[in-house]
């Protein structure tokens, strides 16, 4: 394979290579350090749009791929490369870090050279675990995202910061070490194929998908159980989400902004991008038991948020809710709820990314997340209360905004699989109503009970330009859909064709409450043309 050129290193690396600017400044230069962070960024953003230009949609495979050797043994390459499943990610990713920087501007004043060294490490690894295709490369950058948040969350968090970082690391090394071993394991199963064995993604399809490498029944199940459970954690999937909570209570802003936005998004990339195609006659098995997971993670997480007295942990655990939906979608194996999965993937990550800022601007006012602390701030912020009610509108799906496209889109591909798994997704859109309306009416609503609410400045000229951008978005999404599903679509239906592959005899057989693969229905070949009226193409 030839070399495409280097746009994706530059993407990977460019904020790497900020960071590295950022140490040659002093540390009392705080007018600097944030300009050239923010500098950095949104150069990589605008780096990243180009990635749109570069990238043929409706052709399958990875595209603008990287391939060079990196070390001889074990043969490790660096080895990168974009599909529809990782471009929109990439971009989520790179358009959300100089929303993060922005959102810190003035609330991070102490150790500012480190806080911004350490948002541009996370994005370096973020990206860099969406483009690797290379299963030790890619385990590499899984481990680097992990170091700079915790220290997001252990210096610059709230009050129990210590305990929510910890929390976060290991449970995210527990999932990482069984990785490993699923990783070295399937290196030397390759070696029956290629000699010396390989770690190389795409190879590893091809020996599978053409039969050369084979998986005995047990093999592959205990393979799939240690990537899933290390995704699963990440997602997080019930009952796996318990260090989500507080992570998103103790984080800064800006973590809680990129955690919700782009780090549990990897749970979700690495299940469509590793377990599905890897492991098929796995996943068609155990898919009834990971769906009763994110069913129960869908009602649990929206009854919970109902009860929260906490803003930020409200909308902690909707996205327990929100993301078992999105686990609900993969795993019904069906090409439209898979499109629908990856978008509400990006949904989630505007949407909650948005939700999270505004529980920070609150924060910064009042130094309290607690509901009880605000009410009728529509009176005194009309602005800010504007923003809120958008963003919880898209969140729960309203029409014409973008929650609605993934869910409806989830909901339709589900319904033809299992019309139970549907009634649960459906019920999880109705709760995901009560809890943040009545959380929006709680605090905007109604008379303003506290003093200091009365005087309390309503958006900033910085605020208004950090919520803007997410809201046009917002609404982009929800009346351009094709724009975004036309690059997924050749991806979801490549899950489906990579599952395929003949069954092991040991697998042969097994039924019962088994989902079957889908093709898209006649009539409704994909969830793009599903959308071709919502906007232009």
């Amino acid at each position: 394979m030839a070399n495409e050129g280097y746009l994706l290193s530059v993407v990977t690396f460019l904020p790497l290579l900020g960071s590295l600017g950022l140490l040659a400044l002093r540390g009392d230069d705080h007018t600097w350090i944030r300009r050239l962070a923010l500098a950095t960024a949104l150069a990589n953003f605008v780096l990243s749009l180009l990635l749109l230009h570069g990238f043929a949609a409706g052709t399958p495979g990875y595209q603008l791929e990287e391939l060079r050797p990196w070390i001889h043994w074990p043969p490790i390459n660096y080895h990168l490369g974009v599909d529809g499943l990782s471009l929109w990610l990439v971009i989520l990713t790179t358009f959300l870090t100089p929303i993060a920087i922005l959102c810190s501007w003035e609330s991070i004043g102490h150790r500012v050279k480190e806080f911004f060294l350490m948002l541009l490490v996370l994005e370096t690894g973020m990206i860099g675990v969406f483009l690797s295709l290379d299963l030790i490369l890619f385990f590499v950058f899984w481990e680097v995202m992990l170091v700079p948040m915790y220290f997001l969350i252990g210096i610059w968090g709230h009050e129990r910061r210590i305990y929510a970082a910890i929390k976060f690391v290991l449970y995210t090394m527990a999932g990482s070490v069984l990785m490993l071993v699923a990783i070295l394991w399937l290196f030397g199963l390759s070696g029956a194929s290629v000699p010396g064995g390989t770690f190389d993604l795409p190879t590893i399809q091809v020996l599978l998908q053409n039969g050369k490498l084979q998986l005995p029944h047990t093999t592959e199940l205990l393979l799939f159980g240690a990537f899933f459970l290390a995704f699963a954690i990440k997602v997080p999937l019930f009952p796996l989400h318990t260090w989500l909570p507080d992570a998103h209570v103790e984080a800064p802003t800006a973590g809680s902004v990129i955690l919700a936005g782009v780090l549990l998004k990897m749970g979700t990339y690495g299940l469509l991008r590793f377990c599905l195609p890897l492991f098929p006659a796995a996943s068609k098995e155990l898919a009834p038991w990971v769906a009763v997971l994110a069913m129960i993670g869908i009602v649990y997480g929206a009854l919970v948020s109902m009860v929260q007295p906490d803003l930020k942990k409200l909308i902690a655990y909707s996205s327990v809710s929100h993301l078992g939906f999105v686990v609900l979608g993969i795993f019904s194996f069906h090409p439209v709820a898979i499109q629908g999965a990856i978008y509400q993937m990006l949904n989630h990550g505007i949407s909650t990314g948005a939700l999270f800022l505004i529980a920070g601007m609150l924060y910064d006012r009042r130094h309290t997340h607690l509901i009880k602390e605000f009410g009728g701030l529509a009176t005194p912020m009309p602005a800010l209360s504007a923003f809120f009610l958008f963003v919880c509108l898209s969140s729960l799906g309203l029409p014409m905004l973008n929650g609605f496209v993934g869910e409806f889109l989830i909901l339709l591909g589900t319904y033809q699989v299992n019309k139970l798994w549907a009634t649960f997704g459906a019920l999880g859109v109705i709760l995901a109503a009560v809890y943040l309306l009545w959380a929006y009416q709680r605090v905007a609503f109604g008379e303003v009970t506290v003093e200091k609410n009365r005087v309390l400045p309503d958006c900033s000229p910085r605020e208004r330009l950090i919520l803007w951008p997410l809201c046009v978005m917002i609404l982009w999404m929800g009346i351009g859909s094709p724009v975004f599903l036309s690059r997924t679509e050749t991806a979801s239906q490549q899950v489906i064709e990579q599952m395929k592959r003949p069954q092991m005899p040991a697998l042969a057989g097994t039924r019962g409450a088994v989902p079957q693969l889908r093709d898209a229905p006649a009539g409704a070949e994909s969830a793009t043309a599903v959308q071709q009226g919502a906007g232009p193409k």
